[in-house]
């Protein structure tokens, strides 16, 4: 697969014991790490799709710790070398990854199967209630070259 300018993925390690497990997630002295803005945690139900947007001036990082969800990006960079190339990603505790997304990228994600996926994002930047940062397109948009799988009657977006 040809990667999205811009788009790295770090592969993550679970160190388990007979306690339980833990798994880094994200560090100050990452190459991947830019800056920190917050931590949060969104979730999609089974059949749900979330998509599409991007944002201006923020870098994503997202990872699933729970369920399995697909990742799916769409570089709207007119300016980038990979303009309108799609990266697809499957991720999970089977595919433990976190994937940082540019700002202008396009992403949006979905569970896989019939479980929730939970999503931790650490974006650079705090959210903005009064402006936020956030810039949307419906998730059967034909603007983009990517066809989520919609189940009719279903909230996606």
């Amino acid at each position: 697969m040809k990667m999205i300018d811009g788009v790295e993925v770090k592969q993550l390690k679970v160190m388990e014991d007979e306690r339980g497990w833990l798994m880094e997630i994200l560090r100050s002295d990452d190459k991947i790490f830019e800056r920190f803005g917050q931590v949060y945690i969104t979730t999609a139900y089974p059949d749900v799709v979330k998509a599409w947007h991007y944002h201006k001036n923020q870098t994503d990082y997202f990872t699933c710790i729970k369920g399995t969800a697909r990742l799916v990006l769409c570089d709207g960079r007119e300016d980038s070398p990979t303009h309108m190339e799609v990266n697809e990603f499957v991720m999970g505790m089977e595919n433990p990854i976190l994937v940082k997304i540019p700002s202008l990228v396009y992403h949006g994600f979905s569970a896989i199967g019939d479980e929730t996926a939970f999503i931790v994002n650490v974006p650079t930047r705090a959210y903005n209630r009064e402006k936020p940062d956030e810039y949307r397109l419906p998730p059967d948009t034909k603007k983009l070259p990517y066809r989520w799988k919609l189940k009719p009657g279903l909230k996606h977006g």
